[in-house]
């Protein structure tokens, strides 16, 4: 299982897709989950309404380089597939995928071939093009509403399987990581936390 940071590692809101989140994250061998949106002709990292002032992609990208992590984009705007696939491309950064963007939106990820993760949720018990996408993003809004069975199906389909930890909803995130404890074997699961260093020790004991 790999385990990668939301919004960056984080230890005051504030720092939440900020520089210091990154490097902290990197640094100590995490990927992460950012979001990107465009503004003037421009990729940049924010998860509300960009006003100008956020890192660009670009900036994200080469803090990364050299070192392969898995980056997870959370795709808060429409018709940025291309310029979002050159960006990666530019840099060299293979090991990256894309979620959340709207579903009309999506195919133009699934014809790019960039590497695309359907939603699944308790609102979204049919994920779109499940068939078509390299993995699912695994969310609860409520209190966790999967089976481990249901995890296993997803994994035994040979998708790609990231969990949203349960903490990035406000609820405790134990119970949940108990339950992910059975498949932590697994090289197709991923866990987006706020707390990857704890998590990184619990499922090593």
């Amino acid at each position: 299982m790999q385990i990668i940071s939301h919004r960056g590692y984080w230890l005051q809101k504030p720092e939440r897709n900020q520089k210091a989140a990154f490097e902290r994250s990197f640094d100590l061998g995490f990927g992460t989950e950012t979001d990107v949106r465009d503004i003037g002709g421009r990729l940049v990292i924010s998860h509300d309404m960009p006003d100008g002032s956020e890192m660009p992609l670009d900036e994200l990208l080469a803090i990364m380089a050299g070192r392969n992590l898995p980056l997870a984009m959370n795709i808060k705007a429409d018709g940025l597939c291309a310029p979002l696939k050159a960006a990666f491309d530019a840099h060299g950064h293979s090991n990256w995928f894309v979620f959340d963007m709207a579903v009309p939106d999506m195919r133009s990820y699934l014809a790019s071939g960039v590497c695309t993760y359907t939603r699944q949720s308790e609102v979204e018990p049919v994920p779109a093009w499940l068939h078509e996408a390299d993995g699912v993003w695994l969310d609860s809004f409520g209190a966790e509403w999967y089976s481990p069975g249901q995890l296993a199906d997803l994994l035994g389909q040979g998708k790609q399987v990231s969990v949203v930890s349960s903490e990035l909803h406000g609820r405790e995130h134990l119970p949940l990581w108990r339950l992910l404890a059975e498949f932590q074997g697994s090289h197709n699961l991923t866990l987006c936390t706020d707390l990857p260093e704890a998590a990184r020790t619990f499922f090593k004991e």
